[in-house]
């Protein structure tokens, strides 16, 4: 009988949150009441004890725990990320290096050399900007006039776009953080060492099949008598003024944490070499004195940059909602295993004969449903970091084998979806169906989902 409720239980849990992912709305209440309930059920199931007053409370306790967990942990990390990029935007320092990177580009004549280049350098600039809308937001506005004044189609300028922001490895990833704390191990050393030797062949794949495919396609539409649509006034993009020693400094900035972390992984893999630790909020705050320092110089106006600075504070607060949802899914873990789910789970996987990449193949595919029809690309992975090391123990496979696929999942196919956010930003910008612009960015992601997972399989398994 236990057995039957515990399932129960379970499954109406896991479609509870499946259902508010598909419906695109918010999930973390949904989480944390589902997690009480749970725990509530395993309480009723006599699996947990109710003798004391705190225990009969668990329900509640179980929340306050998870802040306590989360925040010294992956939500400190998060919050300083969030001050940082919001203390970049508020200084115009993304601007300055989004206009110094795409800059070379109006040199470049030919629009199938841009497409390869202009598809890495937006994943390079995702670094800078990890907002999927927002950095395509920024691109539609600078970038997407010099593409068609190229002579690039606006289906292909639009598909080059969209699909900027993917699987770039960045040690300031929330994602990447959120998965290096539940691992125990230094963020840096997660992405460089693991995370980029996926990621990374995988976007030069993703940026030559793009080559293929949108030559492919445009020369089909040409030939079924598709032309482009005279869809905007190509304006002369905003030159960022200032000289060539503002411009580099403020060009660097965004960037400064990334290369710091990256020069210290290096450096520490030099055999000989003493270990220079640093984490990623020790960098961080470190960049951001050192980008109040240049505000200072920039500005001499003392009053107005410490004023300024209210923004990184501000920026700290607008992340605390990805920490909520870290919190929220560790709410709704702690009620899987009240009800002993996990435990049973992990017994089948232990005992059943089953080949190493079918774990990390059903969540590649779970995330690719939930993707596709709720355009979001990374809720459902917060939702399972908790769930990830154990599951990949119980399977017997490298935890890695679970985390790097699923979150690079995600984050691939959001631009295969017609109904996420960046998807329907670019169409209705360049004024194209939805469902055109999916058709050009389906088989590069498609493909790059493949090539990772098989890379990921041969890495870790």
């Amino acid at each position: 009988m236990d057995l039957v409720v515990m399932y129960a239980a379970s499954l109406l849990a896991v479609a509870a949150v499946v259902y508010m992912l598909l419906k695109k709305l918010d999930i973390k209440v949904t989480l944390i009441g589902v997690g009480m309930v749970l725990i509530i059920v395993a309480m009723l199931m006599g699996k947990l004890p109710t003798t004391k007053f705190s225990e009969f409370m668990a329900p509640f306790n179980v929340i306050i725990d998870q802040f306590k967990k989360t925040l010294p942990a992956a939500g400190f990390i998060i919050l300083i990320l969030g001050g940082y990029t919001a203390y970049m935007s508020a200084i115009g320092a993304n601007e300055v290096t989004v206009n110094t990177l795409t800059k070379p580009l109006k040199r470049i004549n030919s629009a199938w050399i841009l497409v390869p280049i202009v598809f890495l350098l937006g994943n390079l600039l995702s670094l800078v900007i990890p907002s999927a809308s927002n950095l395509a937001i920024i691109l539609l506005a600078t970038l997407y006039p010099v593409l068609r004044k190229s002579g690039m189609s606006t289906l292909t300028a639009a598909a080059v776009i969209a699909t900027t922001a993917t699987v770039m490895p960045t040690p300031l990833g929330g994602d990447n953080v959120a998965i290096a704390a539940e691992l125990g191990i230094d963020v840096a050393k997660y992405v460089f060492q693991y995370h980029a030797i996926v990621s990374v062949p995988t976007l030069f794949l993703m940026a030559a099949v793009h080559y293929f495919w949108q030559k492919f396609a445009d020369k089909k539409d040409i030939a079924n008598g598709v032309v482009n649509v005279d869809d905007l006034d190509l304006k002369e993009v905003k030159e960022v003024e200032g000289g060539a020693l503002f411009k580099t400094v403020y060009t660097l900035l965004p960037l400064l944490p990334i290369v710091i972390l990256l020069g210290l992984y290096l450096y520490n893999i030099i055999p000989g070499t003493k270990d220079i630790a640093m984490s990623v909020e020790l960098v961080s705050i470190v960049s951001f004195i050192i980008a109040i320092v240049a505000e200072m110089i920039r500005r001499r106006d003392p009053r107005k940059v410490l004023d300024g600075t209210e923004s990184f504070f501000k920026g700290m607060g607008n992340a605390m909602g990805i920490v909520a949802l870290l919190v929220a899914a560790g709410v709704f873990v702690e009620g899987l295993k009240a009800v002993g789910i996990i435990a049973h789970l992990q017994e089948v996987m232990t005992t059943a004969n089953v080949p190493g990449f079918t774990l990390p193949l059903i969540l590649v595919i779970l995330t690719a449903v939930i993707v596709l029809l709720s355009g979001s690309g990374t809720a459902l992975f917060y939702a399972m970091v908790p769930l990830m090391a154990p599951l990949a123990l119980a399977a017997g496979i490298s935890a890695y084998a679970v985390t790097v696929p699923m979150g690079l999942a995600g984050n691939l196919l959001r631009a295969v979806s017609p109904v996420s956010a960046v998807i329907v930003i670019v169409a209705g910008t360049t004024k194209q169906s939805p469902f055109k612009i999916v058709k050009r960015t389906a088989v590069p992601m498609v493909a790059g989902v493949i090539f990772m997972f098989i890379l990921s399989m041969l890495f870790f398994l």
